[in-house]
């Protein structure tokens, strides 16, 4: 039988297009099909099961953060201030700047396009369904899952590329020509009144379940509280800067283009601030709280180590709003590891991120650093000016390991440290606990934590996605629900949106304010912190809000929103351009020292590298080639 070949026409074109397998969405797939194909589409909703793989096939765009978190996927822990890595991943030219609109690391532009067709073929289609075996509610489930993650396909491309085509439920004719698939931009805030108005229709239709009513089969899956955590985290970018009357972006507009008048020549970024959009982001954020659904995960014995610990050890968890699901560990454990003890030693701290954390006393430690790079120390603090010297000091493993805690010997830098700092950050010279064994570790030139090019260059290990309590040398890595979503952020998006009205002058609904330090207080109470108005009580709401933004940076650490944060408060040319710093990794043992000894060279603030961001990096290109053929297609700003 002759076979139909078509020449695709526009990488744009081709993720709209359907994929043909029900496990695989290509694009090449679908346009080298056979001619009775339109057969095998309309068997395929003759049948419960293969209905249900198609359902399942237009929710596989889904991110899986637990297993791409060492940049296979995306750049938004490889390419962030937080975060160093390793290997040789594309986030490098993030990093570099060497990265254009022909050269674009992790383009996802046309994946997600993809996520959408299949979802709006599926919801187009899914009534069709004749099978006996399935029932009416089943097909309602799955159609509302699809409906749900259209919208958060356009949520993800949004984040990355800013204003985006919105397609609604049209599905586009392959055969047509290729100027019929010219079109321009939607603004930023049509963008963002779909994404809300769709997962507002979610939250509010019959088989969007809540949490508690979902079966343990289901859990995963979207529910209402999923909707209005969405939300809460698009209307709370929307009011940042970025989003916000950024007039960096005056010039960014849609051509003239007849076929699309209400388009034609308009700015697509807002170029008036509207402070207002805070108050958005808090209604939204609250509408979460309402649900009354989450809370803040705590261990039974309410221990703060064990407390922080357990939003990623405890799986399905009370503060879980949305996760990518229960995945086995090894692939985010072994990044994290140290080569010492198996593992590939890939994911750090940068030093910065190390200076975040506060003292057990509740005050932040470093609030600057000089020319040279030296920090700033809050002298109220307790901090030690000789943060390199060593004393010896009680190191608290309770509740995040099997071990209780003990003596070390170890610079000050670490010592009296909050409770979240030891369960996020390990270092060089320190003990690597797993299960009930231990392995000193040495990130020094020729240590057992530097033996390769699999080593952290700043010195440091993320402590936090590995789970100490089982021995991974017996194969043993544990299980976790990554938190795409959950209730500490919902929380910090609410003590900002809140904060950021008071200061704009934006009236608040009643009982706003003493809402959101009360909520404060609870995230520090749960890692063992007195609130931050009585360790700051003379704050006034501007350096409340830089507060605010640390609490951010140490409670969400690691979990991908540092990337985005400092690109929507556009503080990311100071914060992710410029020297990087860690401890001196390059320092080399002396002969006849032991693998696990460091040192004493090790222990200097060094420059690991030198990394480059300019304003047009706030947001990801459009490729080249989408703007050679799409003529009403307009490059985001710089590009």
């Amino acid at each position: 039988m002759k076979k139909m070949k078509l020449k695709i026409k526009s990488l744009w074109m081709c993720c709209i297009l359907v994929g043909t397998s029900l496990v695989s969405s290509s694009c090449e797939d679908f346009l080298d099909r056979q001619e009775d194909e339109k057969m095998t589409f309309d068997k395929i909703w003759l049948s419960r099961n293969t209905t249900k793989q198609y359902w399942l096939n237009s929710m596989s765009f889904l991110p899986r953060y637990s297993n791409s978190y060492v940049g296979d996927g995306e750049a938004y822990l490889g390419a962030s201030d937080e975060c160093t890595i390793a290997y040789d991943r594309a986030y490098r030219w993030m990093n570099f700047g060497s990265w254009n609109a022909s050269a674009i690391p992790y383009y996802k532009f046309d994946f997600y396009y993809r996520g959408i067709r299949e979802c709006n073929i599926f919801m187009q289609n899914v009534d069709r369904c004749s099978d006996p075996l399935v029932t009416k509610k089943e097909l309602e489930k799955w159609k509302i899952q699809s409906r749900w993650a259209r919208a958060y396909y356009y949520f993800l491309l949004m984040r990355d590329y800013g204003p985006v085509f919105l397609l609604g439920d049209e599905t586009l004719d392959f055969s047509a020509t290729t100027e019929s698939f010219y079109r321009p931009r939607n603004t930023w805030d049509q963008c963002v009144d779909y994404v809300v108005s769709e997962m507002t229709a979610c939250a509010n239709d019959p088989a969007m379940q809540t949490q508690s009513e979902l079966a343990k089969d289901d859990w995963g899956m979207a529910t209402r509280g999923a909707c209005y955590a969405v939300i809460s985290r698009l209307k709370l970018y929307s009011a940042r800067d970025l989003f916000n009357g950024n007039t960096l972006y005056h010039n960014v507009k849609n051509p003239v283009a007849e076929g699309f008048p209400e388009l034609s020549g308009q700015n697509i970024f807002p170029q008036t601030y509207d402070a207002n959009k805070w108050l958005q982001a808090a209604e939204a954020a609250h509408k979460v709280f309402d649900e009354n659904t989450y809370s803040l995960y705590r261990s039974p014995s309410n221990d703060p180590y064990a407390n922080y610990a357990g939003i990623l050890n405890e799986t399905w968890n009370s503060e879980l709003i949305f996760t990518d699901g229960y995945v086995g560990r090894f692939y985010i454990g072994v990044n994290t590891a140290p080569t010492s003890i198996g593992g590939y030693g890939a994911v750090g701290p940068t030093q910065q991120q190390v200076d975040a954390y506060a003292m057990n006393n509740g005050r932040y430690p470093i609030t600057g650093y000089d020319t040279a790079g030296n920090p700033v120390i809050d002298a109220q603090s307790g901090y030690s000016g000789d943060e390199f010297a060593k004393t010896t000091w009680t190191y608290p493993s309770h509740g995040w390991s099997n071990f209780g805690d003990y003596d070390i010997v170890a610079p000050n830098m670490y010592k009296d440290r909050e409770p979240r700092f030891y369960v996020t950050v390990f270092w060089g010279a320190s003990h690597w606990l797993h299960g009930d064994a231990y392995t000193t570790t040495s990130f020094a030139k020729g240590g057992n934590g530097n033996i390769s090019h699999d080593y952290p260059k700043s010195g440091y290990l993320c402590n936090r996605f590995y789970d100490h309590r089982v021995n991974s040398r017996n194969n043993n890595w544990g299980n976790v629900t990554f938190p795409e979503f959950r209730l500490g952020e919902i929380y910090l998006n609410f003590i900002e949106a809140v904060l950021e009205c008071k200061k704009r002058g934006v009236a608040l609904p009643g009982g706003y304010e003493a809402e959101a330090m009360e909520k404060w207080a609870e995230l520090r109470d749960r890692s063992g912190m007195s609130p931050i108005t009585e360790i700051y009580p003379n704050a006034g709401t501007d350096e409340l809000i830089e507060l605010c933004r640390k609490e951010r940076r140490v409670e969400l650490a690691f979990e991908r929103h540092r990337f985005f944060d400092t690109r929507t408060w556009m503080i990311a040319t100071q914060t992710d351009g410029g020297p990087m710093y860690g401890m001196n990794t390059a320092c080399l043992l002396e002969d006849g020292m032991k693998t696990t000894e460091t040192p004493e060279g090790f222990w200097q603030r060094t420059v690991f590298e030198t990394r480059v961001f300019k304003k047009n990096h706030y947001l990801y290109p459009f490729a080249q080639r989408e703007l050679d053929r799409n003529k009403l297609l307009t490059q985001n700003y710089g590009w």
